[in-house]
């Protein structure tokens, strides 16, 4: 297997042991604004888009989706070693990219123009840089590339794309917002639903109300998610988590709940939209991420400024 071009180790952070650490790798399309750069790319080709990226090393990308939730698991990091200056079960971020290391300059250097705790910076030139994703031990990939999630799904890896857009800007508090089926769950309901319907699907709930779901492509990371939110209490804590699902709480809710309590999995607030919009409650969560299997609740969401990530259940 061929190695990673070029891994930048960022020597203004601390380095984490990521078998202890919750991995999150990003693309830099994710975490920056970069589309006029990928335009440039496409129209020109390579060479044009490493000049202008070499041309323009000192000026700072502008923030992309993902960004927020970058900043946010920062915060995160900083409460939970004010809790205890030894913790190990930290976020870890690493960066992931298809650029040159000579085009990458400008990516560490924006980095550290805002700030960022990016342990990491790995330019790979490889066409599936996926490959590298189980050897980071990441927990979750971030793309603005779709066979890039797609390749990650099934290499096992927690992943969902992400869609530049206009975002507001969240409070401190990391806030992640879950969908429920095909996110979080399985899509064992999703199937039955399509092929018999709403009443068929009500049917198979009931009768399945006390086995747990199936894991859903999420789940692994909601877990270790929720193994930092227990290090706090609830008044104090650095993280919130949410499900907003289209299941409706009377016929479909009780299943739902089992599940995460089979699984240890303590959600803050759970919303069963019983199939209304969910752009309303995201307006009032707002959070720094929202997974969704639907692309038209990704839509609804962007369209009120909540970053989102859609997990495709079809590759």
């Amino acid at each position: 297997m061929a190695e990673p071009e070029s891994t930048v180790l960022n020597t203004d952070v601390k380095q984490k042991d990521p078998s202890e650490a919750l991995v999150i790798a990003v693309t830099t399309r994710a975490i920056f604004d970069l589309e006029e750069e990928h335009a440039l790319f496409l129209a020109k080709g390579k060479d044009e888009y490493v000049r202008h990226q070499q041309a323009n090393q000192n000026k700072p990308l502008p923030p992309g989706t993902a960004f927020a939730f970058i900043q946010a698991v920062q915060y995160v990091n900083e409460q939970l070693l004010a809790s205890d200056p030894a913790e190990r079960d930290l976020f870890d971020v690493i960066v992931l990219s298809n650029n040159s290391p000579e085009s990458g300059t400008r990516i560490i250097n924006s980095a550290k123009h805002y700030g960022l705790d990016i342990s990491k910076f790995c330019f790979v030139s490889d066409e599936d840089s996926t490959q590298y994703l189980k050897s980071h031990q990441v927990k979750l990939f971030l793309s603005a590339d779709r066979t890039d999630v797609c390749n990650a799904l099934r290499r096992g890896v927690s992943a969902a794309l992400v869609f530049q857009q206009e975002v507001q800007t969240p409070s401190t508090q990391l806030r992640v917002v879950f969908d429920g089926d095909a996110v979080l769950f399985s899509d064992e309901t999703d199937q039955v639903f399509r092929e018999k319907g709403l009443e068929g699907a009500v049917r198979y709930e009931r009768a399945m109300e006390a086995v747990p779901m199936g894991e859903g492509p999420l789940k692994a990371f909601a877990m270790h998610l929720g193994k930092m939110r227990k290090k706090f209490s609830q008044e104090k804590s650095p993280i919130r988590t949410y499900l907003v699902t289209a299941r409706s709480g009377r016929d479909m809710g009780i299943r739902a709940i089992k599940t995460l309590r089979e699984w240890g999995l303590a959600i803050d607030e759970a919303f069963f939209m019983d199939g209304a919009p969910k752009g309303p409650i995201l307006t009032q969560i707002q959070p720094h991420i929202f997974f969704d299997d639907g692309l038209h609740n990704i839509q609804g969401a962007q369209e009120v400024g909540v970053p989102s990530a859609w997990v495709p259940s079809q590759c």
